[in-house]
């Protein structure tokens, strides 16, 4: 059967109809600020205490935004008779925001979670050349880095986190117990100072 013409028309007229006689929602930024999804890419903060400078990151950013500079240092050895251990110390990381395309393979590879999604994206400046974010800079978007969603009520305790809190119950029972002791102690000391004054006491009534 061959289409009516002017259906299609129609149809768009219909469309039209239903948008005009909605109510337009109108944000109003940037007095008030968007909810953004909890995943959003914004900008990427750095921290720098896990970063080991594998420059895995830089190596595969496909755009290769991602300046790494670092040199080597000698760390005595831990025990005696041990050989002497070199390691990487970070020098400079910077991301250049006016290259990156945020696809986050950057904080997909990095093995030792140093990378991480911030939500802030007011970031624009009147100079390119300010969107290349010193290590400082990326230092200060970990303030804004929002915590990790929770985990599912049934699902198992993470290990590091169960070994940390054991390790904390244990600590706060040895520091219960050393108080306790310390208190019996002291009025073990006041009861011992105490003795002498009523033996005089007792003596001078006698």
């Amino acid at each position: 059967m061959p289409p009516i013409p002017g259906s299609g028309l129609a149809k768009g007229l219909a469309v039209t109809l239903r948008t005009m006689t909605k109510r337009t929602v109108t944000a109003q930024y940037p007095d008030v600020q968007p909810e953004l999804p909890p995943r959003t890419r914004g900008v990427i903060g750095l921290f720098e205490e896990n970063c080991t400078v594998c420059m895995l990151c830089a190596r595969e950013c496909p755009d290769w935004c991602i300046y790494i500079d670092s040199h080597k240092e000698t760390a005595p050895p831990a025990a005696p008779g041990g050989r002497e251990r070199s390691r990487n110390v970070l020098d400079r990381f910077a991301i250049d925001f006016a290259l990156c395309m945020y696809c986050g393979i950057c904080i997909e590879v990095c093995p030792f979670d140093a990378l991480f999604w911030s939500p802030e994206f007011e970031y624009a400046e009147t100079d390119i050349h300010e969107l290349t974010h010193e290590r400082d800079k990326l230092r200060e978007w970990m303030w804004t880095v929002p915590e990790p969603p929770a985990l599912d009520p049934a699902a198992e305790e993470p290990k590091e986190i169960a070994a940390a809190r054991k390790t904390a119950d244990k600590l706060q029972a040895q520091a219960a117990q050393e108080a306790q002791q310390a208190r019996e102690a002291q009025a073990a000391q006041e009861a011992q100072a105490a003795r002498p004054d009523r033996t005089a006491e007792q003596e001078g009534q006698e």
